[in-house]
């Protein structure tokens, strides 16, 4: 669902990409007839593409805001993306005056890499790609200049976002002009291509950790405890009431990580002076830790769960 288009030319270089992205949620058969549809240029309009996924009962999530362009000085990037059951794959075009790279990623991991000095390279589905470079030659001429590349690519975007749901009428565009020649232009890339690839796999170990921590917790608190006993009354004195653990739970802080275990001490509180008794059992009724015996309230600051 992308339409990338890069003008890489010996006075400067230009690129627009539009914002689209559509997610397919639902049955594998009915989401490829209605891909192979859309991909094939017979669906036209958002609304049609609306009524065929209600007709497949695809559910669809359509959104105008990505971000597939981006201007970083002297160099533009473009990226679209295939995302595989397990992996993600990334098709990048790194351009500037008199040179670029297209790189194929899988991951952060890079797959293929070609080069070129100048060209018109469009990135896209077969529908887009079509109608792209059929409007394209309509409107190119000769002899052009980057400002005249620039409002060929706006009335090529804005045709196709009219003949085609895969693109969005909104759309980023940046034109750069810096003087290089093609040796300056290919070491420029590969600086720029290695820094980038970088920081995308700095990005995903990061993502990569996020997800586990949040796998994580929602692991952990399917174990909290918020029905059933949790131990006795040890000791009291005061307020501060000591209850020792019973068989099955054990208590954690707020990473997660292991205080005490059955058996083990813990200190809570009682929220209003009661009379207790050593052995009074301490219990979680309807997610509110108290004695059983009398209803009295008390408060921990750790995380009560089940034992592995």
């Amino acid at each position: 669902m992308s339409l990338i288009m890069t003008y890489i030319g010996s006075k400067g270089c230009v690129m627009v990409g539009d914002k689209r992205s559509i997610g397919f949620l639902g049955n594998k058969d009915q989401r490829e007839i209605l891909e192979e549809e859309l991909y094939s240029g017979k669906i036209k309009t958002d609304e049609k593409l609306i009524k065929r996924a209600d007709e497949l009962g695809i559910n669809l999530k359509i959104t105008d805001d990505g971000v597939k362009v981006r201007d970083l000085g002297k160099v533009l990037v473009g990226e679209v993306k295939v995302r595989a059951t397990h992996e993600t794959k990334r098709k990048r075009i790194y351009a500037t005056t008199n040179g670029y790279h297209q790189v194929e990623l899988s991951g952060s991991q890079i797959k293929n890499v070609k080069s070129g000095k100048s060209s018109i390279v469009i990135f896209g589905n077969k529908i887009t790609k079509e109608l792209a470079s059929k409007e394209l030659k309509r409107h190119w001429k000769s002899k052009i200049n980057l400002e005249e590349v620039k409002d060929i690519f706006k009335k090529v975007i804005e045709k196709l976002a009219q003949t085609t749901p895969s693109v969005s009428r909104e759309y980023d565009i940046f034109m750069i002009h810096p003087q290089m020649d093609h040796k300056q232009a290919m070491e420029l890339l590969r600086t720029t291509l290695i820094h980038d690839v970088k920081k995308l796999a700095k990005w995903r170990e990061t993502l990569r950790k996020e997800m586990l921590e949040q796998r994580k917790d929602i692991q952990m608190s399917n174990r909290i405890i918020n029905q059933g006993e949790v131990g006795r009354v040890k000791n009291v004195e005061a307020d501060k009431v000591e209850v020792i653990l019973t068989d099955g739970v054990e208590a954690l802080n707020m990473n997660w990580d292991v205080l005490a275990k059955a058996g083990d001490t813990i200190y809570m509180k009682m929220e209003k002076p009661s009379p207790l008794s050593v052995g009074d059992l301490v219990v979680i009724e309807d997610e509110n830790l108290c004695i059983k015996k009398n209803k009295s309230p008390l408060s921990c600051d750790i995380i009560l769960c089940k034992s592995e």
